[in-house]
Formats: C-alpha cells, structure tokens, sequence
C-alpha cells in the first residue's frame, strides 16, 4: 500500500509514500524506546534549546512548508503559512516556559519534606488529522518533548508529505533521530502500535467516531489518551451587539480554513430582535468570497480536503434544505478544475432534525437559527452532544460572563472567535472529547504526577 498525496485543487496525485511494514514499525518503536532515557535525562533546558532551534527552523522554512500544506490539503496558502507560524511560537512558549511549569510543587505536609514532581512517560503516540497538519502535531509535540517524553507520529494518510517534513524539522533541530519519529501507516494499524508495551500513552485529533475507536483500544491495553474532538461550536448573537464586528467575525470564524475545523463556528445562534438584520448582512459577506485556487492568495478559500468530504457536505446540505431549511446563498459544488470545490452557503431557518442542525457540517456552510431570548439561545447552545468552544456576543460583557459559567464547552470566547493559544487550555467536554492541550495542564497531561514524601 501507499499513502497518495493528492491535490484537492484539481484531484489529481502529485507524490506517494510507501507504507512502512510491520517489521520496520516495531525497530522504530524500540529505538524510541532505547531513547527516551537519553533524552528525558537531559534536563528541561537542553530539551528548550531543540525547541528554539525547532521555532527558527518554521520560521525560515514557512514559505516552504505552507506551500507543502497547500498542495496536499488545499488550505489557502496565507492560512497555511499563519499556521507554521503559529507552530514557530508554540516552540518558542514551551522552549521558553516548560522548564518552569515543570518544577516540582511544594507541598506541606506532616513529612519533613514533601513535593508533586512532573516525570516524562515514555513513547507517546499521537494519532493527528489533516486539516491543520503542522499545528495539531505541533502543539502536542511541543510540550511532550519538553516534558522529556518521546513520540511516534502516526498521520493522515492524506498529508504524508506533511509527515515526512516535520520528521525532518524535528531531527534537525537536534531531537535526535529516534526522539521523534514518523511512522506512515495506514489507520488500520493503530491498535497495533498502541498495543505495543513501549507505547504509554497515546493522543488523538479526529472525528468523534475515531476519538471512541481508540478511547476503546486505549482502555483495553489501560493507557491514557487525550482526545481532541470535533465540534459544532455555537456562535451566540445577542439583540445589544455590535452587528458590525460581529458579522466580520462571523464570517472568519465559519470560513477559516476552507470551514474545515473543529473550533469552527457552525451553528449562528440570533436573537429574534435582530435575526434578520444579522442574516440578510451576513449572507451579503459570505457571497462576496472568493473560492478558488488555493496558491493564489487573491482568493478568499480553496476546496475541501477530499472528494469523499465534499460528498458528505453535499448530502447534509440537500437534506437540511428537503426537511426545510432555507438556502440564502451558496448551496452546491463547483466545477473548477476537477478539484473538490464547494460554494460558501448560508441556511437560515434551521430546525433540530436538520443535519445542519445535529451533526458537524466540515465545509463553509452556515447554520443560522432564531433564539427567542438569551436563555433559549443558552439552551439552543447546549443542544448538541459536541462541547469544544462557544463565541458570545453582547454589548453588556458582564451579563455574558455569567452566560459562558452554564455554556457546555471547553472555550467560551466573549465578542472574539474561538482560537487556540499556547497560554490557554484547549479541549472539550462531551463527544468533544477529554483531556488539555496547551498552558500548564497540556504540558501535564504526558506525566506521572509523582507524589515524594521525604519523613
């Protein structure tokens, strides 16, 4: 088998890697192994200084590397840029704070002494997706690196090329070769390297449906998992706010990345003060977007990542608009190139029993929905098995603090889109899955937190 390297922006295979045999899986996985006692001995700052170098080496690289995005994922090429960029500063936060998010806590007790320290684990899998497929390994890599953990990259089998380019940043900022180590395998053969004694724990990005195949095998083999999941994350206009930065943002937060991500907003939850204005304004932007080749940064998205995807977009739109959903714009693929190219929709009047309504739409379309006040657009707001984040949106900011205390999300964002930063925690609750990425508690989530009494 090989994993193919296809250009969504016109269908057609541009590279291909063979896929590592079993036999080639296990030596990789017992040298990382045999490594991890060299580097988790090497102290936080020797480990930072990999990080650094690992910053300078996106950094320099990024016109490079974005690119490599682009042609295997058809994010447009500025986004892909900003996002090893952003995969520059979670190196650096980490090359610059792990050491001190890393000393032990003092505890007073009955002990002479007695202290929590924070001990590496071992060989860490990480199961990652393709949709930011620098960041998501990146910002899990960074702070299990620097908590002096080793890992195994098992990719999408779409962004191969991604794969292997980050395998190379990491060697050469000095991790060492089997520090960290790519393994190009199929889906198929997780359970395998999960199963593997070596492998301590492992971390997912992914839909729900994969973040439950592997929280099973995680549990059959007792190994911690992290688990980032999808999201419908609600984007809450109440009747006070300011329409104008609003719909500015709405239409960033809906269509970043081609509207292919989990902290994507999806589902516009109005007020009925307003409900109109907001989405007669907003379908206005989204129809002035420009959809087109995704290396041409005149054009505002590029297509969805796979042809498979744009089908499943295609279906939830088509049975959103038969149970009575209303097209403002947009609402079928475009012919351009033979690539997988969808056009930026907005549905209004959206109904519980619409797919536009209980599932994820992964693709630029818009859900808008009509609240009657701000506690049913609370309601609305929770009416969803996913919990990842939630943007709210008031003149009053303290009336909606007290709103985000009964939101069920892992992020609640006040007048701003939901984003991801290396200061803050991010993950979810419910199908969103379990466990942080990021800040203190990311780096502490690939630890033994160790209690020593000393009496």
């Amino acid at each position: 088998m090989e994993l193919k390297s296809i250009n969504p922006a016109n269908g057609r295979e541009f590279a291909s890697y063979p896929e590592m045999s079993p036999e080639r899986v296990a030596v990789h996985i017992d040298r990382c192994q045999r490594a991890f006692a060299d580097w988790s001995s090497r102290g936080p700052a020797s480990r930072g200084r990999c990080l650094a170098r690992a910053a300078q080496l996106l950094e320099s690289a990024k016109n490079e590397l974005a690119r490599q995005i682009t042609l295997e994922m058809g994010k447009p090429l500025a986004q892909a840029r900003a996002e090893v960029e952003k995969c520059a500063l979670v190196c650096d936060f980490y090359a610059r704070q792990g050491e001190a998010l890393l000393q032990p806590e003092s505890i007073p007790s009955d002990a002479r002494r007695s202290y929590v320290r924070f001990d590496p684990l071992g060989v860490i899998l990480a199961v990652m997706p393709w949709n930011f497929p620098f960041w998501q390994v990146f910002r899990f890599a960074a702070p299990a690196l620097m908590a002096g953990n080793v890992c195994l990259l098992k990719h999408a089998a779409n962004v191969p090329g991604c794969a292997v380019a980050i395998d190379d940043i990491m060697k050469r900022a000095g991790v060492g070769d089997d520090v960290f180590r790519t393994l190009l395998i199929g889906s198929n053969r997780v359970e395998e390297i999960i199963a593997h004694p070596a492998v301590k724990a492992v971390t997912l990005t992914g839909s729900d449906k994969a973040g439950s195949r592997v929280a099973r095998i995680a549990g059959r083999y007792l190994k911690k998992a992290v688990l980032e999941l999808g999201g419908s994350d609600p984007f809450i206009v109440l009747a006070d706010a300011d329409l104008g930065k609003c719909i500015a943002a709405a239409v960033t937060a809906r269509m970043i990345n081609n509207g292919q991500s989990c902290i994507a907003a999806k589902r516009f939850i109005v007020h009925k003060e307003i409900a109109s204005r907001f989405r007669d304004r907003f379908t206005t932007a989204v129809s002035l977007l420009k959809v087109g080749d995704p290396l041409d940064e005149a054009n505002d998205l590029g297509p969805l990542a796979r042809e498979d995807l744009l089908g499943e977009l295609e279906r939830q739109v088509r049975l959103s608009l038969r149970k009575g959903a209303r097209l403002m714009c947009g609402g079928r693929r475009l012919d351009q190139g033979g690539g997988f190219y969808y056009q930026p929709t907005v549905l209004a009047d959206v109904k519980p029993g619409m797919p536009a309504y209980d599932q994820e739409l992964f693709g630029p379309v818009a859900a808008v929905i009509e609240a009657e006040d701000e506690t049913d657009a609370i309601r609305i707001a929770n009416d969803t098995p996913f919990g990842l984040g939630a943007s709210l949106w008031s003149a009053d900011a303290a009336r909606v603090e007290k709103l985000a205390a009964v939101i069920e999300s892992g992020l609640v964002f006040v007048n701003g889109m939901v984003k991801s930063d290396p200061r803050f925690p991010f993950g979810g609750v419910k199908r969103s899955g379990y466990g942080r990425e990021l800040s203190h508690y990311g780096i502490k989530e690939f630890v033994n937190i160790k209690t020593v009494w000393v009496g």
